[in-house]
């Protein structure tokens, strides 16, 4: 089954309710105050999802466009634009095909957005889109695995569960690893139980998740032109080490 059906779409945000979506904007806005970007207006959300990081973005003052490709997610994402139609706005696509025909001050891709762009060519032209899409100077924020600290503390079976007063969710997801291509399929067994009828639902889900080195992204910041600024333990400004399994990078558009 593809990433992103349809528990994913419907049940997102309280499957990932304990992420910190208020305190990643915040971090995020900090770079863009550490790195010139001070005055930046405008965002580009790349891989949005269910819209929650535009949205805190938006009522921070920026005016932010959210894609996604799937519908089902952007379904959410909408909805969060209740009182905010000047500010926030959603559409569909591929990142790969997008071509909105204008320039913003900033490119976000979140929650590991890049690591499922497996293949080098998706990859390679994720970066242009982003390019293409950013003001001269413009920065672009991606969070992703960090290679090297897969490798040391390798992926895990795990087991989550949520609830709210309608279902209760049991998530249990088994990693393997395709070494030769640096990417991680995850097996996603979800178990949805409905408090009333005590009917349980069962669906699977298989994401396949990119870890990336240096190296093959300073590749590709060369070839499309991109500045490194600087790279960081996600939520930190602590270098990468064996110990940062998630990364961020700031990229300055020439």
């Amino acid at each position: 089954m593809s990433s992103f059906g349809d528990i994913y779409s419907k049940y997102y945000d309280l499957l990932y309710g304990d992420k910190d979506y208020v305190g990643e904007v915040d971090y995020v806005i900090g770079l863009l105050n550490s790195f010139g970007a001070k005055e930046a207006k405008t965002v580009l959300d790349l891989g949005c999802g269910t819209g929650k990081h535009a949205e805190l973005f938006c009522e921070k003052g920026y005016v932010v466009h959210g894609v996604d490709s799937s519908k089902d997610m952007l379904k959410i994402a909408q909805s969060r634009r209740s009182g905010r139609e000047d500010g926030l706005s959603f559409s569909c696509s591929k990142i790969q095909h997008l071509n909105l025909k204008k320039k913003f001050d900033v490119v976000t891709s979140l929650f590991h957005v890049m690591g499922y762009q497996n293949s080098n060519e998706d990859l390679v032209q994720a970066f242009r889109v982003a390019k293409e899409h950013l003001q001269c100077g413009g920065l672009f924020i991606f969070d992703f695995w960090y290679g090297p600290a897969v490798l040391t503390d390798l992926p895990k079976v795990k087991v989550k569960r949520f609830e709210n007063k309608f279902i209760k969710i049991t998530r249990i997801a088994e990693p393997a690893l395709r070494a030769q291509e640096n990417v991680v399929d995850i097996e996603f067994d979800v178990f949805i139980e409905d408090k009333f009828s005590n009917n349980i639902t069962q669906k699977k889900e298989i994401h396949s998740m990119r870890y990336f080195f240096d190296t093959e992204l300073e590749l590709i910041c060369h070839l499309v032109d991109f500045e490194i600024l600087e790279k960081y333990a996600w939520m930190r400004q602590k270098s990468l080490g064996f110990d940062s399994w998630n990364a961020v990078w700031i990229l300055k558009a020439k």
